[in-house]
């Protein structure tokens, strides 16, 4: 994400004008694709030939976002609940084993998009890259610390264009966070508070955790490969346990994000969306401690709630920051300054010397507290150039194959992935977590090696 110089933006040719002339020279210099050799190779104006693995539920809605492009297959273990988007392209190949669509497809795809369960992601995200393709993924971008880690490294090793789908980072609340905080309006930020409603209550149901492995198997319903489903992870017979209503689900197509083997929980669920704007508008990087505070542990799934509290360390100007995640309903106290109005189910507070601002889900909306603020401080000055949209600067980066283009890209989401799931060993661990990042372990819990990567199944491995 571009951010302009305010002393000197008089001085500089303006972005529109640069695009202008770049389409006049383009227009001269296009070379289609099969001159260039093939799906392989990338022309600037180009439609992209794009694959989808995991095309039910939010990959459903991803496939539509790029469907400006040439949906050439499509991928899915659970052809019933994916039904409707492989039906809506009848031209594209269709799949359930992503590695023989990988395998078969290579000569006809440019880009992927990953819209599985979290353990699916890096197998099948880092195969991707290391035969080329430009890769868009489901947040969170991995399933463990040392996922990020990996696919971060590839994705620079290869050049591909990557970009994970925390879709409010395209958002105008990112960019406003940005330049209230950036021009002072807040003074100095030491304390972030950052909170979600999941995973969920009896009132409004996500998905459940907090209950052991059910005993016994139930029925795999037609369509469903549930080996396929469960991919790398350790073989599990498909079963039937309640949500928290006490209804029957199973792992899937949605209830696996509790799971350990499966899922990251809520933090992984929303925290990148939530918690997005202070690791952008501060420049976090890794905490180098966290601690948490958390319901009743249980072996296979994470607790009902918890409340995470990350230290991060004085970078340049700034200094140390504290920050806390709350989920499963928890909130940090209401200040004074929100003069009775609620919360919110979802958000993110930034408390600095001169004020205090909250914003809502997905980065959304930030607003000065007390509201007379807003009059006293007015419109922010404009620091950061504006997205086309999240899905559509992903496309144009790979049409003009910049990486650096997908301000969501690896090259951010990475570190911040790793981050955030530093926070999922504090929980696990039940004690104080001292990071060392560089190192990418934990200097007083040699026992965080566990978790820090996963087992993998013979075949499956990143």
């Amino acid at each position: 994400m571009k951010k302009q110089n305010t002393e000197k933006q008089n001085n500089q040719i303006s972005r529109r004008e640069l695009i202008g002339a770049a389409a006049t020279v383009a227009a001269f210099t296009i070379v289609p694709r099969h001159v260039l050799g093939g799906a392989g190779v990338q022309a600037p104006s180009d439609t992209l030939n794009i694959a989808g693995i995991g095309v039910g539920g939010q990959g459903a809605g991803d496939i539509r976002n790029v469907s400006s492009e040439n949906i050439v297959a499509l991928c899915d273990v659970d052809q019933n609940h994916a039904a409707q988007t492989l039906n809506a392209f009848p031209k594209a190949t269709k799949y359930k084993d992503f590695r023989v669509m990988l395998e078969k497809e290579n000569k006809n795809i440019d880009a992927v998009v990953v819209a599985t369960p979290d353990h699916i992601h890096a197998p099948a995200v880092i195969r991707a890259m290391k035969m080329g393709k430009h890769v868009y993924v489901e947040k969170p971008m991995a399933h463990t610390i040392f996922e990020a880690r990996e696919m971060t490294r590839i994705a620079a090793e290869t050049g591909v264009v990557t970009q994970m789908g925390n879709q409010g980072h395209a958002g105008e609340g990112l960019r406003l966070s940005y330049e209230y905080i950036h021009s002072g309006a807040l003074g100095t930020i030491k304390e972030v508070h950052a909170w979600t409603d999941r995973a969920g209550t009896a009132e409004r149901l996500w998905w459940p955790q907090g209950i052991n492995r059910p005993k016994g198997s139930a029925p795999v319903p037609q369509g469903l490969d549930w080996d396929l489903w469960l991919g790398p992870a350790r073989w599990r017979p498909y079963a039937k346990f309640p949500n928290s209503r006490g209804e029957p689900v199973s792992y899937c197509p949605f209830n696996w994000r509790g799971w350990w083997d499966f899922g990251c929980g809520a933090i992984g669920d929303m925290a990148v969306h939530n918690a997005d704007p202070a690791f952008f508008c501060l420049d976090l990087g890794a905490p180098t401690a966290v601690e948490a505070e958390t319901s009743e542990l249980f072996e296979e799934t994470l607790p009902i709630w918890n409340i995470i509290r990350f230290e991060f360390p004085a970078k340049g100007d700034r200094p140390a920051i504290k920050m806390t995640w709350y989920d499963g309903s928890k909130l940090p106290p209401t200040p004074p300054e929100m003069e009775g109005r609620r919360m919110g189910g979802n958000g993110i507070m930034f408390v600095g010397d001169k004020g205090k601002m909250v914003g809502g889900s997905h980065a959304g909306a930030p607003r000065l507290i007390p509201e007379s603020r807003n009059q006293e401080v007015g419109q922010p000055p404009r620091l950061l150039e504006r997205s086309p949209g999240h899905q559509r600067e992903w496309i144009q980066a790979c049409k003009d194959n910049k990486p650096e283009n997908a301000l969501a890209g690896f090259a951010y989401s990475g570190p911040f992935t790793e981050a955030l799931l530093v926070g999922n060993l504090a929980v696990r661990l039940q004690k104080r977590v001292e990071w060392d990042s560089e190192n990418m372990r934990s200097p007083n819990c040699p026992e965080a090696d566990n978790y820090i990567t996963q087992f993998y199944r013979r075949g499956w491995e990143i």
